[in-house]
């Protein structure tokens, strides 16, 4: 059984690397003061950040089920199914959108598994290559599916957020604690383990962040996932919003911190994340990998 890769630019895979990959992306839309664009196509990493520093109205929107539709449709003439590894249903509706639509389509019932994983960015790119690793073994559809679905909540992120002011204008935070933050110099640290996007820790200085970041996953590796790093089947992950020199960086401390764990991907943070936090940011995240 020969099954397609299909995920969305969420998952900081670009076109490019897709081509190489053997996979295809479904661009993201953004949308700038009321005009469309479409990430790594008509719009940019640098671009983005332009006009979101400009203090341009920007947001991220549902991809449109028919465009998503017709991707899966070119691919099942040279494939018997399709996996869609969309970002988590925690952040955005679009995965139960595009599940219903696999679920209802008659092309498309039993041969497109939408995977709910609840992953985003770089765990999201993870189970992207654990899928493609799954489908070369000769695994079938299924099989890839309840392993993307299985492992899904195996992964953890961390962030800092290099500035407060986008989670006060996406409403994530008060005027008034926004200010006081500000004041203060403080580097709020959110996690997403699966859901949502949550506060996980406030620290003031950068090299605290880090820090904190860097304990948290300590932690997991401890608890959570003490049997997998002990098998050798976790995989870190560096993640950033327009800081690569620092991103860099921290990919040398993550290795330090944890030398028997291999770093896979430095990657800018996806544009539907980065919107919500703003430039500045950084990340690290651990994912159970196949």
């Amino acid at each position: 059984m020969k099954t397609a890769i299909i995920t969305d630019s969420n998952s900081g895979i670009t076109q490019a690397t897709a081509k190489e990959l053997g996979i295809s992306v479904v661009p993201m839309p953004v949308l700038i003061d009321g005009e469309q664009y479409y990430e790594d196509l008509t719009l940019t990493q640098d671009g983005f950040y332009e006009k979101l520093q400009a203090d341009a109205n920007v947001s991220t929107s549902q991809p449109n089920p028919i465009d998503v539709g017709e991707i899966w449709a070119e691919a099942l003439k040279t494939h018997d199914a399709v996996i869609y590894v969309p970002m988590s249903s925690g952040l955005s509706e679009t995965c139960h959108t595009l599940t219903h639509y696999a679920n209802t389509e008659e092309q498309f019932k039993g041969k497109v598994f939408v995977v709910d994983n609840q992953r985003i960015s770089i765990t999201q790119r993870q189970s992207v290559i654990d899928a493609i690793k799954l489908s070369e073994e000769g695994k079938t559809a299924q099989e890839i599916y309840d392993y993307l679905m299985q492992t899904k909540m195996q992964s953890s992120i961390y962030i800092m957020v290099g500035t407060l002011k986008y989670l006060k204008k996406g409403g994530r935070l008060t005027p008034a604690v926004a200010a006081i933050g500000t004041l203060l110099k403080i580097k709020p640290v959110l996690q997403i383990q699966g859901e949502k996007l949550d506060q996980f820790a406030k620290v003031t200085t950068l090299s605290r962040a880090k820090s904190t970041m860097i304990n948290a996953i300590k932690n997991d590796f401890e608890t959570r996932f003490k049997e997998l790093v002990a098998a050798g089947k976790m995989t870190l992950s560096i993640a950033h919003t327009q800081n690569f020199e620092e991103a860099e960086k921290f990919k040398a401390e993550i290795t330090a911190a944890f030398p028997t764990v291999p770093v896979t991907f430095v990657d800018p943070l996806s544009l539907s994340v980065s919107c919500h936090i703003g430039p500045g940011a950084l990340a690290v995240a651990c994912a159970v990998k196949y």
